[in-house]
């Protein structure tokens, strides 16, 4: 996607660290021209809105959920049978 306008970052160069970016796993200068990118591209903004809104409702409905306490001791138990093989 590219709204047809200049832009020190390309549009598609923020979409697709857009993820990454809402992660806050970007180092600073990324996350500056972005933020700079985001206040001038209304499309690009929009895009952006929509990733964070999809992204907030993912944690809040599948974020909270804990393994109970059978299906932890099944993972961990196969984990050791495996480890075992491995090194057996």
């Amino acid at each position: 996607m590219s709204c047809g306008k200049p832009h020190a970052t390309d549009c598609r160069d923020v979409l697709e660290k857009v993820y990454t970016y809402l992660d806050g796993e970007l180092d600073e200068g990324n996350c500056a021209d972005i933020r700079v990118h985001l206040d001038e591209c209304s499309p690009c903004l929009e895009e952006y809105g929509l990733e964070q809104v999809v992204k907030q409702l993912i944690a809040k409905h599948c974020g909270c959920d804990k393994a109970s306490e059978d299906l932890r001791a099944r993972v961990l138990s196969r984990i050791d049978q495996v480890r075992s093989e491995l090194t057996g």
